[in-house]
Protein backbone atom coordinates (compact mmCIF):
# COMPACT_ATOMS: atom_id res chain seq x y z
CA UNK A 1 0.00 0.00 0.00
CA UNK A 2 2.70 2.53 0.76
CA UNK A 3 4.54 1.81 -2.59
CA UNK A 4 0.98 3.68 -3.92
CA UNK A 5 1.63 6.93 -1.88
CA UNK A 6 5.40 6.71 -3.32
CA UNK A 7 4.52 6.30 -6.83
CA UNK A 8 1.49 8.84 -6.56
CA UNK A 9 3.98 11.56 -4.42
CA UNK A 10 6.12 11.39 -7.61
CA UNK A 11 4.09 12.17 -9.92
CA UNK A 12 3.00 15.16 -8.47
CA UNK A 13 6.44 16.43 -7.66
CA UNK A 14 7.15 16.06 -10.98
CA UNK A 15 4.11 17.54 -12.33
CA UNK A 16 5.08 20.11 -9.93
CA UNK A 17 8.43 20.89 -11.57
CA UNK A 18 7.10 20.97 -14.97
CA UNK A 19 4.67 23.62 -13.47
CA UNK A 20 7.71 25.70 -12.37
CA UNK A 21 9.87 25.50 -15.37
CA UNK A 22 6.65 26.73 -17.46
CA UNK A 23 5.62 29.51 -15.27
CA UNK A 24 9.58 30.11 -16.20
CA UNK A 25 9.13 30.23 -19.47
CA UNK A 26 6.05 32.14 -19.63
CA UNK A 27 7.53 34.78 -17.01
CA UNK A 28 10.58 35.34 -19.50
CA UNK A 29 8.93 35.29 -22.97
CA UNK A 30 9.87 38.59 -23.74
CA UNK A 31 13.52 38.52 -21.95
CA UNK A 32 15.82 39.28 -24.42
CA UNK A 33 18.90 39.56 -22.81
CA UNK A 34 20.55 36.81 -20.16
CA UNK A 35 23.63 36.42 -17.88
CA UNK A 36 24.84 33.91 -20.56
CA UNK A 37 24.45 36.30 -23.45
CA UNK A 38 21.09 36.50 -25.71
CA UNK A 39 17.72 35.80 -24.80
CA UNK A 40 16.11 33.54 -22.58
CA UNK A 41 15.86 30.01 -23.92
CA UNK A 42 12.88 27.98 -23.47
CA UNK A 43 13.40 25.12 -21.01
CA UNK A 44 11.87 21.76 -20.70
CA UNK A 45 11.80 18.95 -17.89
CA UNK A 46 13.21 15.51 -18.63
CA UNK A 47 11.29 12.74 -17.16
CA UNK A 48 12.71 9.19 -16.60
CA UNK A 49 10.97 6.03 -14.92
CA UNK A 50 11.94 5.23 -11.37
CA UNK A 51 12.23 1.40 -9.85
CA UNK A 52 12.43 -0.38 -7.06
CA UNK A 53 15.50 -1.78 -5.87
CA UNK A 54 15.23 -5.76 -6.55
CA UNK A 55 14.86 -6.58 -2.57
CA UNK A 56 11.34 -4.20 -2.66
CA UNK A 57 9.56 -5.60 -5.91
CA UNK A 58 6.47 -6.76 -5.40
CA UNK A 59 5.53 -8.19 -8.59
CA UNK A 60 6.08 -4.96 -10.48
CA UNK A 61 9.05 -3.00 -11.49
CA UNK A 62 7.62 0.27 -11.58
CA UNK A 63 8.36 3.06 -8.50
CA UNK A 64 7.15 6.33 -10.07
CA UNK A 65 8.93 8.96 -12.22
CA UNK A 66 11.91 11.45 -11.24
CA UNK A 67 13.08 14.66 -12.70
CA UNK A 68 16.83 14.00 -14.50
CA UNK A 69 17.17 17.16 -16.10
CA UNK A 70 15.70 20.11 -17.11
CA UNK A 71 17.09 21.58 -20.62
CA UNK A 72 17.24 23.95 -22.56
CA UNK A 73 15.08 23.60 -26.16
CA UNK A 74 17.40 24.34 -28.73
CA UNK A 75 14.71 25.58 -31.19
CA UNK A 76 15.52 28.82 -33.11
CA UNK A 77 14.82 32.00 -31.65
CA UNK A 78 11.94 34.18 -32.99
CA UNK A 79 12.96 37.02 -35.09
CA UNK A 80 10.84 40.35 -34.37
CA UNK A 81 11.54 43.44 -36.46
CA UNK A 82 11.98 46.65 -34.17
CA UNK A 83 14.60 48.41 -34.39
CA UNK A 84 14.08 51.01 -31.64
CA UNK A 85 14.06 48.43 -29.06
CA UNK A 86 17.58 48.24 -27.50
CA UNK A 87 18.78 44.69 -28.42
CA UNK A 88 17.99 45.05 -32.27
CA UNK A 89 20.67 44.08 -34.20
CA UNK A 90 21.54 46.37 -37.55
CA UNK A 91 19.32 44.78 -39.42
CA UNK A 92 16.57 45.90 -36.96
CA UNK A 93 15.30 43.11 -35.98
CA UNK A 94 15.57 41.55 -31.96
CA UNK A 95 16.34 38.21 -31.57
CA UNK A 96 13.51 37.10 -28.92
CA UNK A 97 12.95 33.98 -26.60
CA UNK A 98 11.94 30.68 -28.16
CA UNK A 99 8.94 30.60 -26.25
CA UNK A 100 5.34 29.80 -27.66
CA UNK A 101 2.98 31.18 -25.17
CA UNK A 102 0.07 29.06 -26.25
CA UNK A 103 2.71 25.99 -26.41
CA UNK A 104 3.16 26.60 -22.72
CA UNK A 105 -0.33 26.97 -21.42
CA UNK A 106 -1.32 23.82 -23.21
CA UNK A 107 1.11 22.25 -21.64
CA UNK A 108 0.41 23.96 -18.35
CA UNK A 109 -3.28 22.45 -18.33
CA UNK A 110 -1.67 18.82 -19.15
CA UNK A 111 0.64 19.17 -16.09
CA UNK A 112 -2.25 20.42 -14.12
CA UNK A 113 -4.67 17.39 -14.95
CA UNK A 114 -1.74 15.01 -14.46
CA UNK A 115 -1.24 16.18 -10.86
CA UNK A 116 -4.85 16.07 -10.28
CA UNK A 117 -4.86 12.50 -11.51
CA UNK A 118 -1.97 11.72 -8.93
CA UNK A 119 -3.71 12.95 -6.47
CA UNK A 120 -6.94 11.35 -7.10
CA UNK A 121 -4.62 8.13 -7.44
CA UNK A 122 -2.86 8.91 -3.98
CA UNK A 123 -6.73 9.47 -2.38
CA UNK A 124 -7.61 6.46 -3.61
CA UNK A 125 -5.05 4.47 -2.28
CA UNK A 126 -5.69 6.40 1.16
CA UNK A 127 -9.07 5.29 1.07
CA UNK A 128 -8.40 2.05 0.28
CA UNK A 129 -5.99 1.97 3.52
CA UNK A 130 -8.49 3.24 5.59
CA UNK A 131 -11.22 0.93 4.66
CA UNK A 132 -8.56 -2.08 5.60
CA UNK A 133 -7.94 -0.63 8.79
CA UNK A 134 -11.60 -0.61 9.50
CA UNK A 135 -11.72 -4.39 8.91
CA UNK A 136 -9.36 -5.26 11.30
CA UNK A 137 -11.35 -3.20 13.95
CA UNK A 138 -14.81 -5.03 13.53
Amino acid sequence: MLHAFSISASGMTAERVRMDTIANNLANANTTRTPEGGPYRRQVPVFAAREWPSWQRMGFAGAGVRVVAIREDPGPFRLVYDPHHPDAGPDGYVRMPNVDVVREMVDLISATRAYEANVSAFNAAKTMAMRALDIGRA
